[in-house]
């Protein structure tokens, strides 16, 4: 596929903008604003050589400019942003999509670091390191017992590729420790959590973020599925965003030649449009929906504007985030990062996505999610109003869309809490059912590999029997949760089907949790699945105005 030029048009109009500063180039103006920036980069470099030479008591200069420099990107709008040197390797790993390590993922079980499972094609893996293996010694410092965290573990672990660290491991059946001698290497931080066929025809795919690999990963997953999906769910929900450029690819595998993806504006940006190419692996044609949520943002809605406007497919889910600005981000001399908003994103029909913000009032702009709760937003289609002022009409339809605040879904999908009580938040948030899983696995693994050989056998078969779930409460009481018979009885179902995912995650792959717990849980899943098997009705929906297509819902709590 063609690489769409527009984030390297965006970093060649501040390439330009900066030249523009050079003084045989500078307007009177941008001399005037050249000789401010001079004049307070002097003026604040003083100051603070004063607090350091003068101050009562020492102080952390380079504390105080940090502190200071996240002031002010606080006063511009919610995602300008400041990075310190410490944390921005780990912004850039999870934007790049790798890391340099061992390849495992790890949980504490008993103070102890036990291996979930090594990453496929991992340095681990090709030495044989096994899903339940306890790590209990790291270049000959001793792990376990210890209290270690998890984020010293990490820094014991990950390391530039090419260094060699050493591990002693504690396999359940082998009496004597195992040595491992493992070479560091690239480690990818893969962008789809699942993929499998949710019925005959019709692919689920889960995209927990925009990364550099993104779109390569999209297309992997197709070409594993083994053919052409009659239909394809794409599920953004949670999908804070990412990478712009990552969005426009994956946008352009779902739209047609020559379709308007996205163009972006700002005051030192001129517009920049991106185009669908002409793909040679595509999905421009089939079914499609894709589920999105109140956190669905940036990229995600960049993806789902696109399809909605063009009418490509079906928006199912609750209205997104509403993040449509453009972050460059910059390095500072330290290594530090400055992410700086440098433009608007508008989808092909101008709609500008971007909620209001105030200026210097984060707090309050990120409250607003919370609000959505607390008028019943997220339970009621009835709940949610737009302005005229805000109407947008679809390319090809002209169906009513809005801008100014997300993306709302052409099917809406109230939020289910009939079942899920504080006894079950309480469960999940404290990490007790997944350290039972995880207890219960080490204790199984070798019998369930033999009893469950595929995960269609342990998909049919396996179930959370009640001597079993009479175990996890005990479990939970000895952790300081105590019992509510009546919020027991009430999710002892989805907890049960909660746990089944869990260990199908640790017996098979990640993709496992979602295809046990979706399908009988997730009722955004269950209604697009149900569109997609319904399609000439539901796809009836792309011709018809928005505000006639769209049953009202009753309220759910």
């Amino acid at each position: 596929m063609k690489k769409l030029p527009l984030s390297l048009s965006l970093s060649l109009c501040l390439a330009a903008t900066a030249l523009q500063a050079q003084p045989q180039m500078q307007t009177p103006e941008q001399a005037q604003a050249a000789r401010q920036v001079n004049e307070t980069a002097f003026k604040f470099g003083r100051f603070l050589y004063y607090l350091s030479a003068l101050y009562v008591d020492t102080v952390n200069v380079g504390q105080l400019a940090e502190q200071a420099l996240t002031k002010v990107l606080s006063e511009l709008d919610p995602h300008s942003s400041y990075t310190s040197a410490k944390d921005a390797k780990a912004v850039n790993e999870e934007l790049r999509g790798d890391f340099d390590g061992i390849g495992i993922e790890f949980s504490m079980l008993h103070d102890t670091v036990v291996v979930v499972s090594p990453i496929a094609g991992g340095p681990s893996q090709k030495l044989g390191i096994a899903a339940g293996d306890r790590i209990v010694e790291v270049d000959g410092k001793n792990v376990a017992g210890v209290n270690i965290k998890n984020t010293d573990m990490m820094k014991l672990l990950r390391g530039p590729k090419g260094t060699i660290v050493s591990v002693q491991v504690l396999r359940r059946g082998v009496e004597q420790l195992l040595d491992f001698t493992i070479t560091r290497d690239k480690i990818p931080i893969y962008s789809i959590d699942a993929k499998f066929w949710a019925k005959p025809g019709i692919a689920y795919i889960h995209l927990g973020r925009f990364a550099a690999s993104s779109h390569s990963e999209l297309l992997a997953a197709l070409k594993e599925l083994g053919k052409t999906p009659e239909g394809l769910i794409l599920d953004l929900r949670g999908n804070s965003g990412g990478l712009l450029d990552a969005a426009i690819y994956i946008a352009d595998e779902l739209l047609a030649k020559d379709k308007l993806i996205v163009y972006t504006e700002g005051r030192a940006i001129p517009r920049t449009d991106a185009v669908a190419t002409d793909t040679l692996t595509s999905f421009e044609r089939g079914k499609l929906v894709i589920l999105i949520d109140e956190h669905s943002a940036s990229s995600s809605e960049i993806v789902a504007g696109a399809i909605q406007d063009w009418d490509r497919g079906l928006i199912v889910g609750r209205r997104s985030f509403g993040k449509g600005l453009i972050q460059n981000q910059l390095e500072l001399p330290d290594g530090s990062l400055v992410r700086i908003t440098v433009a608007r994103y508008h989808t092909p029909t101008g709609r500008v996505i971007q909620r209001p913000y105030d200026n210097g009032k984060i707090e309050k702009y990120y409250r607003d999610l919370q609000k959505r709760y607390t008028s019943g937003e997220v339970y009621s289609l009835d709940s949610i109003k737009f302005p005229d002022s805000l109407m947008h009409y679809t390319l090809a339809n002209r169906r009513t869309v809005y801008g100014g605040g997300g993306i709302m879904p052409d099917v809406f999908i109230p939020l289910d809490t009939s079942s899920y009580t504080p006894y079950h938040a309480k469960l999940v948030r404290m990490g007790i059912l997944n350290r039972f899983a995880l207890s219960y696995m080490d204790k199984n693994r070798k019998l369930l590999e033999q009893q469950y050989a595929t995960f269609p056998a342990f998909n049919s078969e396996f179930s959370m029997g009640d001597s079993l779930f009479s175990q996890l409460l005990a479990f939970a009481e000895e952790q300081k949760l105590p019992r509510s018979e009546d919020e027991i009885a009430k999710s002892k179902h989805d907890i049960a089907v909660q746990f089944k995912g869990f260990v199908a995650q640790d017996l098979f792959t990640s993709s496992a949790f979602y295809e046990v717990v979706y399908p009988v849980v997730d009722e955004g899943y269950k209604k697009a699945v149900d569109i997609m098997e319904h399609w000439d009705s539901y796809g009836k929906l792309l011709n018809a105005p928005a505000d006639k297509a769209q049953p009202k819902s009753k309220k759910k709590k």
